[in-house]
């Protein structure tokens, strides 16, 4: 009879502990995701800001400003993003910032396709999941998984130009988004290691 009561409990402890083990891992995994979220959240911050938002548009032009107006002269998106002959993007925008003339500049300066549009045709913002959505989506995005992503952010030129913008037409400067750009890939990079996870509807 000892026997079997000393079997017992050595059953009823590993039960326990094994039911203790697989509740931290779910916590944990229901934590990594609920980081993964918040994460997304600080970067939609920035992407919704008008640094990057007036170029992911959902019309035939590009907007400015913070007030996100659209661009004068009547500029349009053209075939590939670039505008149409006698008005393509670099005929004005070349690779630097112009602080003399208030016209911003950077490499291969050009409108975001319309799959990554990030507003509506109201100019409203589109919601985070919606955003997120498109970013992740594979089909739209160039291709690009979640490291593919965090580099794009690290690294492309017209991303970091959002955190030196220059200067405007009457010499003040243009807003910043609201993250550095350094704490923007911290939560790139923290969203990418949740595995990109998407708010709901």
């Amino acid at each position: 009879m000892p026997r079997i009561r000393a079997g017992l409990l050595v059953s009823i402890v590993v039960v326990v502990v094994s039911w203790i083990g697989a509740a931290r891992f779910a916590d944990a995994d229901t934590t990594t995701t609920a980081q993964g979220l918040a994460a997304w959240e600080q970067v939609y911050s920035v992407l919704t800001s008008p640094r990057c938002i007036n170029c992911h548009t959902a019309t035939n032009y590009p907007q400015q400003g913070d007030d996100r107006h659209r661009h004068v002269a009547n500029v349009v998106r053209g075939p590939d993003g670039t505008g149409v002959p006698g008005l393509n993007c670099i005929g004005c925008h070349q690779e630097t910032n112009a602080d003399s003339t208030g016209v911003p500049g950077g490499r291969n300066w050009h409108l975001a396709p319309l799959s990554m549009r990030w507003q509506d045709t109201n100019d409203r913002a589109l919601s985070s999941a919606e955003v997120c959505r498109a970013v992740t989506d594979r089909s739209k995005n160039d291709n690009l998984d979640g490291p593919g992503l965090l580099k794009h952010h690290e690294e492309e030129p017209l991303v970091k130009w959002a955190w030196n913008p220059g200067r405007k037409p009457d010499g003040s400067a243009r807003t910043l988004p609201p993250l550095t750009h350094e704490q923007f890939i911290a939560a790139t990079r923290r969203w990418v290691e949740a595995g990109t996870p998407c708010p709901g509807r």
